[in-house]
C-alpha cells in the first residue's frame, strides 16, 4: 500500500471519488456491492494496479454483511456433504486472516460439541479429526489454532457449566475463529482506498451503458444523498450484490444469469452473565447447526436458515424465529435462556446459488451450497453469488480474474494472499506493548485491547485524536455514557476515518450498540448526535431528522419481533432496513 495514500473514507472522500470515477476516461474495474465480496473485488483489482471503482446503494456492509454469525470457519458441518474442498478453501482463508491480512479483527475461538454417547464421539472425532488436518494443510504445516481436544462430563463442565450433565457424556473441543463482520469490511473498503481504488457507498446503480452488441462498459449510477446522476465508464463491470444479484443483472440484460436464493438467518444476542461458560458452544440441529458465541460482553446465539420470499431489503425477525433459537440452545443448557434475557436480535439474508429443481420441487435453502459460482452475463459484465464471509478473498481473485480473461489475469495476478488490510501491520508489535499504553493513559487493560482488536496499528492515530484540540474540546477520551466500553473517540473516528454519515450508520456498522441493547441503542442517540454534528455539519434541524429516523427503524423491527409469520413481520416495515 503507498505510504502517501490516505484510507480515510469520508464525506469529501466519497463526492471525490465520484468525480473521479465519472471522467471521460472511466476505469479498469468497476465494482458494484459494497459487502464483504464487493470490498473484496475491490482490494483484489485495485492491488493489481486497476483502476478501480466501487459503489453501494448503502452504506458499507449494510446488507449481508454485517447481520451475519460473526464467524470465520471452515464448514463443519461441511464434511458431512464431503465437500472436502470447500472446507479445505475455507479454513485456509481463515489461517491467512488470522495470521496475516487481519489478526486485529479475526480472533480464534474454542468451542465446546456435547456429545450425547460414545458412539457420537467415535465419529465426530474423525470429523474433527479431518477439520485439524485440512486447516494445517492449508497452513502449509503449522497450526494457526490447536487442534482437537476430548473432554469427559467433568472436563466439559469445568469448562462449560452452563451444560446440562444429564444430556452429554462428554465433548470435544475444536477452534474456528470470530470477526465483527462489518468492521471486516469498512477496513477493506479503506484498504481499497488507499491501494487508489475510488469507493462511494450511498450510490445506486439504475442503470448500465451498453454498446449497440450489448456489451456493458459502465454504469449510470444515482447519488441517493443528492439526487445526482453520473455515468461511470469501465472496461469491466462486477456484479457483488447478493441477493440483489438477479435485480442488478436485469438492468443489463433479460437473458438471465445467476439466480440467488435468499435465506434467511436471525441471532438472538444475551448479555455474559445468562450462560456460564469460558467457550464458545456448538449443537448440532436436524436442520442445520447453532453456534453459542462468545463476545466480551455478550454472547451471539444463532442461527436459522430459512427461504425468504418477502422484500430482500426488509429482513426482520420473528417470534417463532426467535422461539426456534432459544428451543435449540435450551436443549444442551441446565439454566435456560429466557425470551427477557434477551438483549440484542438482527436479521439477515444469505445469497445462495438457485439450484436446479425438478418442475413443481421446492428449494429447502439448506440443502443448497455456499460454493461461489462466477458467470459473464453479459460482455464487459461479470457476475459473482454464493460463498461465505470467509471465502471472500478466494471469491475476489476468482471474481478479477474472470473479468479480465485469462491473458490480463496472468499479466496482472492477485497480490491479496499476503497483503495486510488497514490496521493490520503493526498489530503484533503494538499489542506487545499494550500494558504500558494501559499505565500510561490510566486505562485497563481490557480498554486498550477492545482498542487494538478494533483499530490494530491504527491505535496511535485515535491517542493523538484524543489528545488533538478538537478531541479535547470534544471529551473524545471518555467513555460513552450507555456503554463504557466504547470511547467517544471511537463516533469521531468512525465519521472521520470509516465513513459514516448518518447516525444508523454507527449504531449499526461501526459502534455496534443495536445488537447488545434492547432498544438497539436509541437511548444513545443524543450522545452519538452531539459527537457527530459538528464534524458533519449537523444542525439542529438535521440532528433531529437523524434520531426520529432511527426511532422510526427501532419501532419497526420490535413491532416485526412479536409477529409469527415473515409476511406479518415486514407489513410493520416501511423501509429498508
Amino acid at each position: 500500500m503507498s505510504a502517501t495514500q490516505s484510507t480515510a473514507l469520508t464525506t469529501t472522500q466519497r463526492t471525490e471519488a465520484l468525480a473521479a470515477m465519472s471522467q471521460p476516461e472511466g476505469l479498469d474495474v468497476l465494482v458494484v456491492g459494497g459487502g464483504v465480496t464487493g470490498a473484496g473485488i475491490a482490494v483484489d483489482a485495485a492491488s493489481r494496479g486497476l483502476r478501480t471503482g466501487m459503489v453501494e446503494m448503502g452504506d458499507w456492509a449494510s446488507g449481508t454483511s454485517s447481520w451475519s454469525s460473526k464467524l470465520v470457519h471452515g464448514g463443519l458441518r461441511y464434511l458431512y456433504q464431503l465437500d472436502f474442498a470447500l472446507v479445505h478453501e475455507a479454513l485456509t482463508e481463515r489461517g491467512r486472516l488470522l495470521e496475516t491480512t487481519a489478526p486485529h479483527l479475526v480472533k480464534a475461538q474454542p468451542f465446546l460439541w456435547p456429545l450425547k454417547n460414545q458412539i457420537e464421539r467415535s465419529y465426530s472425532a474423525v470429523g474433527i479429526g479431518m477439520y485439524d488436518a485440512l486447516a494445517i494443510a492449508g497452513a502449509h504445516g503449522h497450526q494457526t489454532v490447536p487442534v482437537q481436544k476430548h473432554l469427559g462430563r467433568k472436563g466439559t463442565l469445568a469448562l462449560a457449566p452452563a451444560l446440562d450433565p444429564s444430556k452429554m457424556a462428554g465433548a470435544i473441543r475444536f477452534y474456528d475463529a470470530r470477526v465483527d463482520d462489518a468492521r471486516l469490511v469498512i477496513d477493506l473498503v479503506r484498504t481499497a482506498v488507499g491501494l487508489g481504488a475510488y469507493a462511494a457507498n450511498r450510490t445506486k446503480v439504475t442503470g448500465f451503458l451498453k454498446d449497440d452488441a450489448g456489451a456493458v462498459h459502465g454504469a449510470v449510477v444515482t447519488d441517493l444523498e443528492t439526487g445526482e446522476r453520473h455515468e461511470i465508464k469501465a472496461t469491466q463491470v462486477i456484479n457483488a450484490t447478493g441477493v440483489w444479484t438477479e435485480d442488478t443483472q436485469d438492468l443489463a440484460t433479460d437473458a438471465g444469469g445467476l439466480k440467488v436464493l435468499a435465506s434467511k438467518g436471525i441471532h438472538i444476542v444475551v448479555p455474559k452473565e445468562a450462560i456460564d461458560a469460558e467457550t464458545g458452544i456448538f449443537v448440532r440441529t436436524e436442520k442445520s447447526v447453532l453456534f453459542i458465541i462468545p463476545w466480551p460482553r455478550y454472547w451471539v446465539i444463532g442461527t436459522t436458515d430459512t427461504p425468504w420470499t418477502e422484500d430482500v431489503s426488509k429482513p426482520v425477525t420473528t417470534s417463532a424465529d426467535i422461539d426456534y433459537v432459544l428451543e435449540h440452545a435450551n436443549a444442551v443448557l441446565a439454566k435456560p435462556v429466557r425470551r427477557e434475557d434477551i438483549i440484542g436480535v438482527y436479521a439477515g439474508l444469505r445469497p445462495l446459488l438457485q439450484p436446479k429443481l425438478r418442475p413443481g420441487a421446492e428449494a429447502a435453502s439448506t440443502k443448497v451450497s455456499r460454493e461461489h459460482t462466477v458467470t459473464r452475463v453479459a460482455p464487459g459484465l461479470t457476475a459473482i453469488a454464493g460463498g461465505k464471509l470467509t471465502t471472500y478473498r478466494v471469491m475476489a481473485e476468482d471474481a478479477v480474474d474472470h473479468a479480465l480473461g485469462e491473458g490480463g489475469a496472468k499479466a496482472h495476478p492477485s497480490t491479496t494472499a499476503t497483503l495486510p488490510l488497514v490496521g493490520a501491520a503493526g498489530y503484533h508489535r503494538l499489542a506487545k506493548q499494550a500494558g504500558t499504553i494501559a499505565r500510561e493513559r490510566g486505562w485497563t487493560l481490557a480498554r486498550v485491547t477492545h482498542l487494538l482488536d478494533r483499530y490494530g496499528d491504527e491505535l496511535p492515530q485515535i491517542l493523538e485524536a484524543i489528545d488533538s484540540e478538537e478531541g479535547r474540546a470534544g471529551r473524545w477520551g471518555e467513555p460513552l455514557e450507555i456503554q463504557p466500553a466504547f470511547l467517544r473517540a471511537e463516533v469521531a473516528w468512525a465519521v472521520t476515518h470509516e465513513g459514516a454519515a448518518h447516525l444508523d450508520d454507527v449504531l449499526l456498522r461501526r459502534v455496534r450498540l443495536d445488537i447488545e441493547r434492547r432498544d438497539h441503542g436509541l437511548a444513545a442517540a443524543d450522545e452519538l448526535a452531539e459527537i457527530m454534528a459538528p464534524l458533519l455539519g449537523w444542525d439542529e434541524e438535521a440532528v433531529a431528522a437523524e434520531k426520529a429516523a432511527y426511532a422510526s427503524r427501532v419501532e419497526q423491527v420490535l413491532a416485526a419481533e412479536a409477529e409469527a409469520t415473515d409476511a406479518a413481520a415486514v407489513a410493520h416495515v416501511t423501509t429498508a432496513i
